[in-house]
């Protein structure tokens, strides 16, 4: 992610970071940093990977715009929200037509991802040592999401971006696309807003104006005409795609998000409703084969409600087991060893869990006798009671027997 590299998506930079941090958490193995990597394929152009974070994680912060909140530039998770093209003809691409980026146009969604993974690049600095860089870091992480609080905040959720004229999309103020999906999942699942009580209310939104029996809708009211300051996003026939069909990919976000409040029953909930195990009995409905994600089912806007398309053509399925086994059933990878953190139904007595973890094998019990949705009682590692939620890094080789008793 060098500075002479035009990065038309402004998520890519920061889904560097969050699998990097991610491949650390699970092996320990500190070495990749140093692991010398090309920029643009040129051999001449390389640096350590950790350079490459740091360009990735300055990359947001010196790429903000009026709100102080970042620039979207050509889209950004969402590939047909395009408020810097202005593709007007018909053949004309969404998504290179016109500047393509701008000093304008910023991304809420976005701002939740940096505090984010911003948040887990400041800890790897940590522990690298570098306490400065990871101060400064954290002060760059704050000024975002206090950008999001306020200027990101609509009322009752978060708006989703500005267009290029400054004006806000996904707001009440708007007459069609008031409240989107990527937001309220993403900003929750970085804290926003969690002790102000926004991201309960944020979530709340959601399930009052979003949620449908067969799952979570993109975006709300659909777009009914073409808005050329939005791009491809409204030029789906209602209920379809982008245009508020139910995107299978970022439904778990939601179910992620409702595990940061404790919200267990709720999380469970949303999870079940695009879970092919779950919906065998509406085949007929689904349309696409009974034992395999698809990229979206069709909202409660389109004729064809609750039929599925694009079946494997997503990134649903990885998505879902990060949320049921990190969020759900709490087993999470740290920097220092995996921690023991579910969130689920309260009807749930209790399941078990073999993970191996660098090398050491784990038998984790998780009883829950109060029938609470989130909270850990008491922790027994090898017969010994822990003071914490974190596990002791096992030897390679080992095996280990953990209780867990929720409470």
């Amino acid at each position: 992610m060098g500075s002479e590299m035009c990065i038309r998506d402004s998520d890519d930079p920061l889904w560097l970071i969050a699998g990097t941090a991610a491949y650390l958490r699970e092996t320990g193995d500190w070495s990749i940093l140093d692991e010398s990597v090309a920029f643009d394929n040129d051999e001449s152009k390389a640096q350590p990977l950790m350079e490459h974070l740091r360009r990735s994680f300055q990359y947001t912060c010196t790429h903000l715009g009026p709100h102080g909140l970042p620039l979207i530039g050509r889209a950004d998770w969402n590939d047909c929200l395009n408020l810097n093209c202005f593709s007007e003809h018909p053949g004309e691409s969404f998504q290179i037509t016109g500047p393509s980026e701008g000093p304008v146009a910023e991304s809420v969604f976005i701002a939740g991802m940096f505090v984010k993974y911003g948040k887990e690049y400041a800890d790897l600095c940590s522990h690298r040592g570098l306490a400065d860089e990871a101060a400064a870091a954290r002060e760059s992480i704050a000024q975002v999401e206090q950008a999001v609080l306020t200027a990101g905040w609509d009322g009752e959720w978060f708006r989703r971006a500005y267009d290029a004229f400054g004006q806000p999309v996904g707001s009440k103020e708007c007459d069609e696309g008031q409240i989107f999906i990527e937001p309220q999942g993403m900003c929750v699942m970085a804290g926003i807003g969690k002790e102000s009580g926004q991201a309960a209310q944020a979530l709340k939104s959601v399930e009052e104006r979003l949620d449908t029996k067969y799952g979570v809708l993109l975006l709300q009211p659909a777009y009914t005409t073409y808005r050329l300051n939005l791009g491809e996003i409204s030029s789906y026939p209602p209920g379809y795609k982008e245009n508020a069909g139910i995107f299978c990919h970022n439904n778990p976000w939601i179910s992620c998000a409702e595990t940061v409040l404790g919200h267990g029953d709720r999380a469970f909930e949303v999870y079940r409703k695009t879970c092919p195990a779950y919906i065998e009995d509406i085949s007929e409905i689904h349309r696409t084969e009974p034992y395999v994600y698809s990229q979206m089912v069709a909202g409660k806007d389109a004729p064809t409600f609750g039929e599925a398309k694009n079946s494997w053509l997503t990134g649903t399925a990885a998505w879902t087991f990060f949320n049921v086994s990190q969020y759900l059933l709490g087993i999470q990878p740290t920097l220092d060893g995996l921690k023991i953190d579910p969130c689920i139904p309260h009807t749930l007595k209790g399941y078990t869990v073999t993970r191996r973890y660098r090398g050491a094998t784990y038998h984790i019990r998780v009883e829950n006798p109060s029938a609470v949705q989130k909270g850990v009682a008491a922790v027994v590692y090898d017969g010994k009671p822990l003071e914490s939620n974190r596990l002791p890094i096992a030897s390679p080789g080992t095996t280990v027997e953990v209780a867990v008793t929720m409470g």
